[in-house]
């Protein structure tokens, strides 16, 4: 059966992470998603220039897209809310100096981009995932590898990048973050768009809750017919004054 999308959880985000970190220096990129939101392109398109330590923001300038014809650039946000500067938490500016540090770049370096492929160049997506994400996702236990069906070739299966960007979006809402300042830190151009990921936010945190309260209160019923168990004091008055 495939495997069901859930909100990933403190825990796989640092195993995805350090996974990552050993294919390529890549395990920030899960923190700025998770942490600010942000799209696959938007971190890849991250330069040194768009990093403000003092200030402890990214801004979002750029982002690899694919144009015409398959070609794979560079390229500004989709819309104006898409160009957005973003707050960021002390911690996450530390890891990104770190990241910088290793791999020999400086603040002067404006132009340089914080993740690069194997020869230096900007990220495509596709050879990312493939040779990076599967990989590292599988080991984290938030994926597998599957045979098709159809063509009987293995695929991936389980948690997207895209993900990360949901799971904060349900931190947002967890944390009662209201929905305006959730539409400017995701770069939605209209709040319907921030409302459709509110939704389905709160329906996983309903379902989520809803498992706890099953795990704490629901039993299995007495093999002897008899009321035994946390539900054996309820009556059918049991509720009044609630």
């Amino acid at each position: 059966m495939p495997l069901r999308r859930h909100v990933v959880s403190t825990v796989e985000v640092a195993r995805l992470a350090a996974r990552l970190c050993g294919v390529g220096q890549f395990g920030p990129m899960v923190y700025v998603a998770v942490v600010e939101g942000m799209r696959w392109g938007e971190v890849a398109g991250l330069r040194v220039g768009h990093l403000d330590f003092d200030a402890r923001t990214v801004a979002v300038r750029e982002t690899v897209v694919r144009g015409r014809r398959g070609a794979i650039g560079f390229g500004e946000p989709k819309s104006s809310a898409g160009r957005r500067t973003l707050a960021a938490p002390a911690g996450l500016m530390t890891m990104l100096g770190a990241h910088l540090e290793a791999k020999g770049l400086a603040i002067e370096d404006r132009e340089a981009l914080l993740f690069t492929a194997p020869d230096g160049g900007f990220l495509r997506y596709s050879n990312w995932v493939r040779r990076s994400w599967y990989p590292a996702a599988v080991a984290a236990g938030v994926g597998r590898m599957v045979e098709d069906e159809v063509t009987g070739r293995e695929r991936y299966e389980g948690l997207g990048f895209h993900d990360l960007r949901r799971a904060n979006a349900t931190g947002l809402v967890a944390e009662g973050v209201d929905v305006k300042t959730a539409q400017t830190m995701l770069g939605h151009s209209e709040a319907r768009l921030t409302l459709d990921v509110y939704a389905q936010a709160v329906t996983k945190l309903a379902e989520a809750a809803a498992e706890v309260m099953g795990a704490r209160y629901l039993m299995e019923p007495p093999r002897d017919g008899g009321r035994s168990g946390r539900g054996a004091g309820l009556t059918r008055g049991g509720t009044d004054g609630l």
